[in-house]
């Protein structure tokens, strides 16, 4: 709970934040964001994330602060986890060594700290870090409320996810009359992609199946060679199955160097994909989740076919 996670983090001074590896828009907000909440309280905070943070989120208060890590081994009192269901999310070794303050809003979010705060009624981990601040009586700079405010506009899809609602509206507003500028952030994150990225959609576009209620397409590593791109370019792409008219649930799979998949899902509000994501040991909210599963290519996409067709009421044949 809030009251639970305020005491911890006030009868303590010295905190390292992290989060999901791979991070996205409320991953990369909620952690900067958290970070200057605690300064502001007075304490030493560092962000510290496994991997890089993407070029389109470069551009945020502090994240130039972010220490990229394998490991953590600093004299900390305690490891403040946002929106991760395990510590082996994170992929950063270490952190069971402090007393943990575990906060998500997932609906796959799972009580693994000393101090849970797991919330699926808030639009975003941004919102329990508002909630959080406010509580704290802890000013919303522009700069607190400019992360703030990305992470809700990338987790709720910009405001078009089922978990959108009044009270999103109201949160956003609230940021921006802190100071955030929507403008700018909406500017940032969507039309500052790199070439790679739009290389790489096109190969998946190229990649492309739909069946009925389902679309689903790929990308290999071969792929993502000939686009020159990372990973975090495949950030966002299973949205463009979904915008098929007619398409109820999209699904993404990009392949590893380990050879297994990632596998992205999306929905439109009448299909709970954190079902199927939870079965293949992943999790996630109702219209995005996400799971890793192992290869090869056409049993993977078999695999997740079937699946789909056994926990949704879509309407969708394998081939």
């Amino acid at each position: 709970m809030l009251s639970d996670v305020l005491r911890e983090l006030q009868q303590r001074d010295r905190f390292v934040i992290t989060s999901h590896a791979r991070p996205d828009g409320d991953a990369v907000g909620s952690s900067l964001a958290l970070g200057e909440v605690l300064r502001q309280m007075g304490k030493h905070a560092e962000v510290m994330l496994r991997d890089p943070v993407p070029v389109i989120y470069q551009k945020l208060p502090f994240a130039e602060d972010v220490i990229q890590s394998r490991a953590v081994n600093g004299s900390y009192d305690a490891a403040v986890l946002l929106e991760c269901d395990s510590l082996q999310r994170t992929r950063v070794e270490g952190l069971n060594r402090y007393f943990l303050i575990n906060i998500d809003h997932h609906l796959s979010g799972r009580p693994f700290g000393q101090v849970n705060w797991i919330d699926a009624s808030a639009c975003a981990t941004a919102e329990l870090v508002w909630q959080l601040a406010r509580t704290a009586g802890v000013e919303i700079t522009p700069q607190i409320a400019t992360c703030l405010y990305t992470g809700v506009l990338t987790d709720t899809g910009s405001f078009c996810y089922s978990g959108t609602r009044a009270g999103t509206f109201a949160l956003a507003e609230e940021l921006v009359r802190c100071g955030a500028d929507a403008v700018a952030v909406a500017q940032q994150v969507y039309f500052t992609n790199p070439t790679s990225k739009m290389r790489l959609l096109g190969a998946a576009l190229a990649n492309l199946h739909r069946d009925g209620d389902l679309a689903w397409m790929f990308c290999t590593r071969h792929d993502f060679a000939r686009a020159g791109a990372l990973e975090e370019d495949a950030e966002g792409l299973v949205n463009y199955a979904l915008a098929i008219g007619g398409v109820e649930v999209a699904v993404f799979l990009r392949e590893l160097p380990d050879e297994r998949f990632r596998v992205s899902l999306r929905s439109k509000g009448g299909v709970n994909v954190a079902g199927v994501a939870e079965r293949f040991g992943g999790g996630g909210h109702q219209c995005a989740s996400g799971f890793a599963i192992d290869g090869p290519l056409t049993v993977a996409i078999e695999r997740v076919i079937a699946s789909i067709k056994l926990c949704c009421p879509v309407s969708v044949t394998s081939r």
